[in-house]
């Protein structure tokens, strides 16, 4: 007898048997062969060939009204023939149709499909072999809707968790999430960076690790290119074959699943399910393509010019020389701060990539860009930002002045984006030299007194009020209060004053 096949079946989600049975309007009823609620269909396909095998493909469900069936078939070997060559094909049940030519399912049939463990159906003689078919189509389309369905959502979950400033953490929770498992981020040395979902034994994570080692491409010192520009083997191995991008397993109960992250950079991304669903896999390559994004390094000519570019600056050359290499025109300086928890690295390179930057400083709690001037930065969900006015390399630290002041404001506000006002104003009326020696004779007694002078910058800046300045340091208004009255004891100068305020406002912009 032949071995059984696996079912070539088609790109669409599967009929569970027991879907179909529980339609009424069929009155389908099972009446031999196991009831699991795994036995899914296919297709449905009808044959009167006393052999069928040459002509299934496998997943069928079988349908016939036993024209084929010999008179004496009952005494012999034929059913036990007829059924074994039907699961050999790989057919999933099989339907038998009373009437015109059998009244009832022959009992040698019902027998031959207990022995051999294929599901089979009565089907009445009010239920034509075509309204069989129709209602397996129809439940294709409501899985296959279903399933998109489930993929779009999935795709929009994901791409708002990218966007967060935890991003991803944020993806992989989504991940595992949606696909009722846990998801898995291995770094190039296959360590543990990140992970989410629900707990899974440990020997499955284990094979998960291990699975993660099939699609990591082999170091960079094994394939570094020869002068011909072809990867080389390292001494003494043979070339290795090309290393797959995504690779399968199962563990017990536990469905695995890893996906190579990149260009090669080893980032791998791993899944662990107890369930496998229609959908799973573009779902999961959804979210390693969203982590390739994040963890990925730029290896294209533009990260050879920012790396030249720091070289030079600290080799001493001046920032306008080394701007060329980053780009032309004017930059802008934006600082940004998240809502929630402080960013890492990979939140603050994802918003240099959301303001479509590279150039990208973490720095604590605050995020600096730097952004070329003719890309105009937007609000960020879950960020709060501050843009400098544009200016050339020489006033880059002048413009990183404004971006904070800016962000300040935009924190005391409650508002997502606060640029710089670059207009004409009274300081640009006194000589620069002339205003910073004022300003430093002005402001000695806080010379010494960083947070004091910050806390005035911020509070004249929001008018006096307490509660804005309170939240844009983080710090209680009591604690604003005694600072600002420290000030004006240290300054001897009466801060209800308007003309004292300007004073010093104009101070504080030049120191």
């Amino acid at each position: 007898m032949p071995e059984t096949i696996t079912p070539a079946v088609p790109p669409t989600p599967p009929v569970p048997l027991q879907a179909l049975l529980a339609r009424e309007d069929l009155a389908l009823r099972q009446i031999a062969g196991p009831e699991d609620p795994g036995t899914v269909i296919h297709w449905a396909h009808t044959s009167e060939m006393a052999d069928p095998y040459p002509y299934l493909l496998g997943g069928e469900l079988l349908l016939t009204a036993g024209v084929h069936i010999p008179e004496a078939a009952g005494s012999g070997t034929y059913f036990d023939d007829y059924v074994s060559r039907i699961v050999a094909a790989g057919g999933a049940a099989l339907g038998f149709g009373l009437a015109p030519v059998h009244d009832t399912v022959p009992r040698a049939l019902v027998a031959a499909c207990e022995r051999y463990g294929l599901p089979l159906l009565e089907v009445p003689p009010q239920t034509t072999f075509s309204g069989v078919a129709r209602a397996v189509w129809q439940l294709m389309a409501q899985a296959r809707l279903a399933e998109l369905r489930r993929v779009t959502e999935a795709q929009q979950s994901l791409a708002a968790a990218a966007s967060r400033p935890d991003p991803v953490p944020s993806v992989l929770r989504q991940l595992a999430q949606r696909l009722g498992g846990r998801a898995v981020l291995y770094g190039p040395d296959g360590t543990e960076i990140a992970g989410a979902g629900r707990e899974t034994p440990q020997s499955a994570l284990a094979a998960l690790a291990e699975l993660a080692g099939v699609v990591r491409p082999a170091s960079r010192a094994a394939t570094a290119p020869d002068r011909t520009g072809r990867p080389s083997p390292s001494p003494g191995s043979a070339v290795a074959p090309a290393t797959p991008t995504s690779a399968t397993d199962t563990h017990g109960a536990v469905h695995l699943a890893v996906y190579a992250l990149g260009a090669g950079e080893g980032f791998v991304l791993g899944v662990a399910t107890p369930r496998r669903e229609p959908g799973d896999h573009t779902i999961a390559s959804v979210a390693a393509v969203l982590l390739s994004l994040l963890t990925g390094e730029q290896q294209s000519g533009t990260g050879a010019a920012r790396s030249s570019a720091l070289v030079r600056l600290l080799l001493g050359a001046p920032p306008e020389e080394v701007a060329p290499l980053l780009g032309p025109g004017e930059w802008l300086v934006v600082r940004a701060r998240p809502e929630a928890q402080a960013p890492d690295a990979v939140a603050a390179s994802a918003l240099g990539a959301a303001l479509g930057s590279p150039l990208v400083d973490l720095a604590g709690d605050v995020v600096r860009v730097l952004v070329p001037a003719d890309r105009d930065p937007g609000p960020q969900p879950g960020w709060t930002l501050g843009v400098s006015a544009a200016t050339g390399p020489r006033e880059w630290p002048a413009a990183d002045s404004q971006a904070a002041r800016a962000l300040a404001r935009a924190r005391a506000t409650r508002t997502p984006l606060v640029r710089h006002a670059a207009r004409p104003a009274l300081e640009d009326l006194v000589p620069r030299a002339d205003a910073e020696t004022h300003a430093r004779t002005l402001l000695a007694p806080l010379a010494e007194r960083p947070a004091l002078a910050e806390t005035l910058r911020i509070w004249l800046s929001l008018h006096g009020s307490w509660d804005r300045t309170a939240v844009a340091l983080d710090v209680h208004r009591n604690t604003v209060r005694q600072r600002i009255a420290r000030c004006a004891a240290l300054l001897a100068a009466d801060l209800d004053d308007p003309d004292v305020r300007m004073e010093l406002w104009f101070a504080l912009r030049r120191s």
